[in-house]
């Protein structure tokens, strides 16, 4: 039995899923404890900072046994983490998996970051051996599904926060951003957001400005870029060809006369500016200047309310494309099912066919006619492959199980 157990941002609180999350450190750990349970014959773990699941393939139905696994692994009690935790089986699991992998099941709908996580997931699962035959070709299926969602829908297309709509619109103006400079000013979540999609769109340089120094660079290294305190902006001003900003100042942190001279500096080569911030980080009459684009944030709210819709009908799409996906899965499930039989008939053919022959080799070998011998090859072999299911059919005549009599018409293919 395919099961997810798990919890994530719609049914847990940031301090729950925090003392359910699992450090990168202990999972190989982790992962080999998880799968010497009596119970679970496969087993991987994806833990992000919204979601905690684990994935397995069960010999049995019950789960709790992996309740109080989960809860001892973080010394907690069950009855603490049951309420937050939800769980799917065989048809649901699989349908979950790619829900997820598809950012239909994130906090931002479409998210794609999920995926690679997923990717991560399934990675230190097979380096710790916990994978098999089922849970193995479930994740390669769900990365199948996300890739064909990711393809034939919208669903990451639009811009569905301010910040990744701002820097759809640097793109708009600049095109390819590899060769640009971006000041970044402030170090809330929305110009973490913001150095995170530059970098994703190749961003050549990355500048982060704020009042504490330390904020700055947290962020400023992910990208690869360096920081600087508010009170040196100016001297960077020149060097920015996109500058966002998002800080909770009661006052304008850049004014016109700074830009104005900032322009002259840099030949009038334009510079885009954001301004994420309530009230404005940016005084409005920059964006009078030549050579300067500025939008502030209710600019680009329109452009995130028309993106929101647009996912939500790829959403739409996304969830046909993976109701199909699953039916397509559990096929494959139950072939697996006839796998085994089909092994054993086939042994067990061999092995009657082995004995017969070795003891055609030795009549030949005594003098026996060869044509003699063949013939009672053939009706030996016959005799034997039939005489278990004729004695089988004979007995289900007698006792008047016409539905195994009519699937053996079907299996061996007779015509009434």
């Amino acid at each position: 039995m395919l099961l997810t157990l798990g919890l994530n941002h719609n049914t847990a609180p940031i301090e729950i899923r925090e003392k359910l999350a699992f450090s990168p450190e202990r999972l190989n750990q982790s992962l080999q404890s998880l799968n010497s349970l009596a119970s679970v014959e496969e087993a991987a773990i994806l833990s992000t900072c919204n979601r905690t699941e684990i994935y397995c393939d069960l010999a049995s139905q019950h789960t709790d046994e992996l309740i109080n696994w989960l809860a001892s692994q973080h010394q907690l009690c069950e009855s603490s983490i049951q309420n937050y935790l939800y769980s799917h089986s065989d048809m649901q699991s699989i349908k979950h998996m790619s829900r997820v992998a598809c950012g239909l099941d994130s906090m931002v709908l479409g998210e794609t970051q999920i995926l690679g996580q997923m990717k991560t997931a399934y990675q230190q699962a097979g380096q710790a051996g916990t994978l098999g035959k089922y849970l193995g070709r479930l994740f390669q299926h769900t990365f199948q599904v996300a890739k064909k969602v990711r393809t034939d829908t919208a669903i990451g297309s639009s811009p569905v926060s301010v910040a990744f709509a701002g820097v759809k619109l640097a793109q708009q103006i600049f095109g390819e951003l590899k060769n640009q400079t971006a000041l970044l000013i402030g170090a809330g979540e929305t110009i973490e957001l913001s150095a995170q999609h530059l970098k994703e769109q190749g961003i050549g340089r990355l500048i982060v400005a704020n009042r504490t120094l330390e904020k700055a660079h947290a962020i400023a290294i992910q990208g690869n870029g360096y920081a600087i305190e508010i009170k040196d902006i100016p001297e960077h001003l020149p060097e920015a060809d996109i500058i966002i900003s998002s800080t909770a100042s009661q006052l304008p942190i850049l004014g016109k006369g700074s830009v104005e001279t900032a322009i002259l500096k840099r030949k009038h080569k334009p510079i885009f500016m954001m301004d994420l911030a309530v009230p404005h980080d940016i005084e409005k009459e920059v964006g009078s200047l030549s050579d300067v684009y500025l939008y502030c944030i209710d600019d680009l709210k329109n452009i995130v309310d028309d993106g929101l819709q647009s996912r939500r009908k790829a959403a739409k799409q996304a969830e046909e494309i993976i109701d199909i996906q699953v039916t397509h899965f559990q096929t494959w499930i139950r072939a697996q099912g006839a796998s085994k039989t089909i092994y054993q008939l086939r042994q067990k053919s061999e092995q009657t066919r082995e004995e017969l022959l070795i003891k055609a080799i030795n009549s030949l070998n005594n003098g026996h006619s060869a044509e003699r011998v063949l013939q009672r090859l053939a009706n030996d072999l016959t005799n034997k492959l039939l005489h278990a299911p004729s004695s089988s059919l004979k007995q289900a005549a007698s006792e008047g199980n016409h539905d195994l009599l009519s699937a053996a018409q079907q299996l061996f293919n007779l015509k009434d």
